[in-house]
């Protein structure tokens, strides 16, 4: 019986789809050598790039960081000859060459990121086909040093790593987009096709509280009087003290954040918020004041100051060795007898001077826009045994770092306020949204006004009739507090380590700056902060003065 086939429309439309499914897995396993070879010389890498990061300006908007772009150059292995071999091998590291050699399918190998002209200019001159330049953007600080340690700075991928740079990351650093890194046959550059997603964007910028023009006369002194006395570190801070609001803020050794072969891990840290150091006499208004205010000692009590005081299981000694007789509570200040205050330290509460401390700062981290901020070394009450109250009354037996001690000193002077120190005046994201605003914010009072008054007064005399004589000048009323403190080594101070500081304000009648200067270590003899510090706060104020920050005919009244 003879049979009639027919062909069903589905069995044909099935046949053409598994014809079509056989030529696309061939296509795929099995791609046409010369559609391969035209893919090859083309198609590279997408890479990530950075589109921008911020700038960073100081209170008057001039600015301190700026991007700037720098050439980069990879190559693609796979397009490499032999003969490439041999002249990269005269100019590149053979680690970066081994790379390149390396069996495999890497299709990208970076050669030198963020060069110079002249390395980009060497380069270049290989004339190379298999090697492409890359623009990268990098950060340009054009005044080198000047404040270094408080801008911070980046990886090579633009990454913060210090200073405002690190702690303002999420705002300075421009998330990134990606390009796609076209190759054409005999192209000598490389063609860019960006795949980033469009968005609103403006220049992200963290505008700081620091005046440069104060920094630099800050910094310059600073420099001079540490490499003069051969220090090993120094800091400064200059602040108002009615508000918190940080003028300038310098560490040394310095160090330059555009170069990275030359930052020292001891260079880069940040002595003004981060280094602990016990204060020594500077210490003592701060303490003084917490004794008036508790009832401890009386503005016109007398104390018998001999040379060396017998305290529990030690001495409490003079700084110069005599006796200085009988003398009023001002006076323990002005002469900055270490006996008088020994006495004044011994009679506190344990329980009760070690809160009063820490609601004073000490032994917490001040919430500052920075990174690396330190809480400062202060022991339990259940530890102050012997001779350790009579220690602390001089600033010796605790520690803390230079930003909480100038925080604590604007208090003193400023009527008793103890405020929030802050360092960012504005930062407005890459949408242009102002997403963060310092302002002065009280934490707490912790004198009254009239004790404040009364210490203002007292330090005036210091720089008019003692210790710090060697800071009076004649283009504004200041006053102040020297300091000299004993570095702590082996449980035991040190007869040859000392820290030299003086801390001062201007103008007496109304304080609209106070300034610390610390000189940590000096080695060519002198270490009195009388006499090796207080002269350069003298020089500072008056520079700063014909800066017409301050004038004479204004003194007394700004």
């Amino acid at each position: 019986m003879r049979r009639n086939y027919r062909f069903s429309p589905w069995l044909i439309f099935l046949g053409l789809f598994l014809f079509l499914a056989i030529k696309l897995v061939e296509r795929q396993c099995f791609p046409d050598p010369r559609v391969l070879q035209q893919s090859q010389q083309q198609y590279w890498r997408r890479v990530p790039v950075r589109s921008s990061r911020g700038i960073i300006q100081d209170c008057k908007e001039h600015a301190l960081v700026i991007p700037e772009v720098s050439s980069s150059f990879a190559i693609n292995p796979q397009f490499v000859t032999p003969s490439d071999i041999e002249v990269l091998q005269t100019v590149f590291p053979e680690d970066i060459v081994n790379r390149i050699r390396a069996p495999g399918k890497n299709q990208f190998v970076w050669l030198k990121r963020q060069t110079s002209q002249e390395e980009a200019e060497k380069i270049e001159a290989l004339g190379l086909e298999s090697i492409y330049k890359v623009e990268e953007q990098i950060r340009s600080y054009p005044n080198k040093n000047l404040m270094a340690h408080v801008l911070g700075f980046c990886n090579i991928d633009n990454y913060g790593q210090t200073g405002i740079e690190q702690f303002w990351n999420s705002i300075l650093f421009d998330p990134p987009g990606y390009r796609i890194l076209i190759r054409q046959p005999g192209a000598t550059s490389l063609s860019l096709m960006k795949e980033e997603i469009e968005r609103k964007h403006v220049t992200p910028v963290v505008t700081l509280t620091v005046d440069s023009r104060i920094q630099y006369v800050l910094e310059k002194h600073l420099e001079n009087i540490s490499l003069e006395n051969k220090a090993k570190w120094g800091a400064a801070v200059c602040m108002n003290p009615r508000t918190g609001e940080v003028l300038a803020m310098s560490s040394w050794p310095f160090f330059d954040p555009s170069d990275r072969r030359a930052r020292p891990a001891a260079a880069v840290v940040n002595n003004a918020v981060s280094r602990n150091y016990e204060p020594g006499s500077t210490f003592k208004p701060i303490l003084m004041g917490i004794a008036l205010e508790e009832g401890l000692v009386r503005k016109n009590e007398l104390f018998v100051c001999p040379a060396r005081l017998k305290v529990a299981d030690g001495y409490v000694a003079e700084a110069y060795p005599k006796a200085m007789g009988n003398i009023d509570t001002a006076n323990v200040l002005i002469k900055s007898s270490n006996v008088g205050m020994a006495q004044i330290g011994i009679r506190a509460e344990k329980v009760r001077m070690y809160e009063t401390l820490r609601a004073w700062g000490f032994g917490r981290r001040s919430d500052i826009e920075l990174p690396g901020v330190g809480r400062g070394l202060m022991a339990s009450p259940g530890q102050w045994r012997g001779v350790v109250p009579a220690n602390i009354a001089i600033g010796q037996g605790l520690a803390m770092t230079p930003l909480q001690l100038a925080t604590a000193m604007a208090a003193v002077v400023n009527g008793g306020k103890l405020m929030s120190p802050y360092i960012v005046k504005k930062a407005v994201n890459s949408v242009g949204e102002v997403v963060y605003e310092g302002a002065p914010r009280l934490l707490r009072e912790v004198l009254t006004p009239e004790t404040s008054q009364w210490l203002r007064t007292t330090m005036r005399r210091v720089v008019t009739e003692g210790t710090g004589k060697n800071a009076n000048t004649s283009v504004t009323s200041l006053g102040g507090k020297t300091g000299t403190a004993q570095v702590a080594e082996a449980g035991k101070y040190s007869k040859s380590r000392y820290v030299a500081s003086f801390i001062g304000f201007w103008p007496f009648e109304s304080p609209r700056y106070l300034m610390l200067i610390v000189v940590g270590e000096p080695s060519k003899g002198r270490y009195y902060g009388g006499e090796l510090v207080a002269p350069t706060f003298r020089r500072i104020v008056e520079e700063m003065a014909e800066l017409e920050y301050l004038t004479p005919e204004k003194k007394g009244t700004l």
